[in-house]
């Protein structure tokens, strides 16, 4: 069940404060009386806190079947934490979210934040909850870019990070195009479009190119062999989702994205690594593991591989969960 934590006024890293912020997030188990047994999962670019069970807020492919009860993320065991990100689209403090100097949505007057300011919110609510350290931090794509600056913004607070899909630093992105394609929708308004009836026909456009850039016809493929039922299937995906995603969210986390970068920093990091890609991953493919992999054991940093044997491109740590979940088991329980 989703729940709302207020973490007071929250300083950017870029300057400004971001008044009276809030986290969506959800919890599986029970915290130890110490304080000590708590997972932090952290999500993908357009997905949400939900994607530890699954549904739209899985945009990057649902982890239902890695966390739960004697799953690899055991909720008889952990604490598990997973909040949807500063500026994301889906509950928490995003550009959606009232403005208290206007009134008004923030919309294209949201301020711009980098990844540990994401992070910083994320502490305050571990904060918040009585969480005193982490065993590990848990996520795919950008919630592996959460991991990684987990790592070494907090170095003393985890045992593990796990960053599956990802790396510790970002291609560019054309951001401004993705603007562009958004400003041309007519209800954009200056980029006021909540008061304008929303862009709901460019997200969906948007979102299902994205899908299928992440390998979702193979990922259906098996469930749904004829092409014509798939098409279908992810035009109602996309849809989906797209009722309930912010353009702006899109442009704030993507800008975000573009600054990151924490190969500089590496050496900060102090907790176990498990480094996971997939091996048919368009978007972080495995031929970046040996500089990775090389970097981290440059800086000092316990780390190990693992590639996932799959078809299903940058979705499969979640729909192919079973061809990694016992390494993921390994990997915490030597925490």
């Amino acid at each position: 069940m989703t729940q709302y934590q207020s973490i007071g006024d929250l300083p950017l890293r870029l300057g400004g404060t971001l008044p009276d912020a809030r986290l969506a997030y959800m919890t599986l188990g029970t915290l130890a009386p110490d304080g000590r047994n708590a997972v932090l999962m952290t999500h993908g670019y357009t997905s949400s806190h939900t994607y530890i069970q699954g549904g739209t807020g899985a945009s990057e492919g649902s982890w239902g079947r890695l966390v739960g009860p004697g799953r690899a993320i055991d909720t008889d065991r952990y604490f598990v934490v997973s909040s949807t990100m500063l500026g994301a689209s889906f509950g928490s403090t995003a550009p959606r979210s009232p403005n208290p100097a206007t009134g008004r949505a923030y919309g294209p007057d949201f301020p711009p934040i980098v990844l540990p300011d994401i992070v910083a919110a994320q502490r305050r609510l571990l904060d918040a909850l009585g969480v005193k350290a982490l065993v590990a931090v848990i996520g795919p794509s950008y919630g592996g870019f959460q991991a990684f600056t987990w790592g070494v913004e907090y170095p003393d607070f985890m045992k593990g990070l796990v960053p599956v899909v990802t790396a510790p630093n970002s291609r560019a992105i054309d951001i401004d195009a993705t603007e562009a394609v958004l400003a041309r929708d007519p209800n954009w308004n200056g980029g006021h479009y909540y008061e304008a009836g929303g862009i709901l026909a460019t997200m969906t456009a948007l979102r299902e190119d994205t899908l299928r850039r992440y390998g979702i016809d193979e990922a259906l493929a098996a469930g749904l062999p004829d092409k014509a039922e798939r098409d279908a299937e992810i035009r109602r995906m996309a849809r989906d989702w797209a009722e309930q995603a912010d353009g702006h969210s899109l442009l704030v986390l993507g800008r975000a994205m573009n600054r990151y970068d924490v190969r500089p920093d590496l050496a900060r990091i102090k907790a176990k690594l498990l480094y996971v890609l997939s091996r048919t991953d368009a978007l972080f493919p495995p031929t970046l593991a040996p500089g990775v992999m090389q970097a981290l054991a440059d800086a000092g940093v316990d780390a190990i591989y693992e590639e996932i044997d799959s078809e299903h491109g940058h979705l499969a740590s979640g729909s192919d969960a079973a061809k990694w979940e016992p390494a993921l088991r390994r990997f915490l329980a030597e925490l």
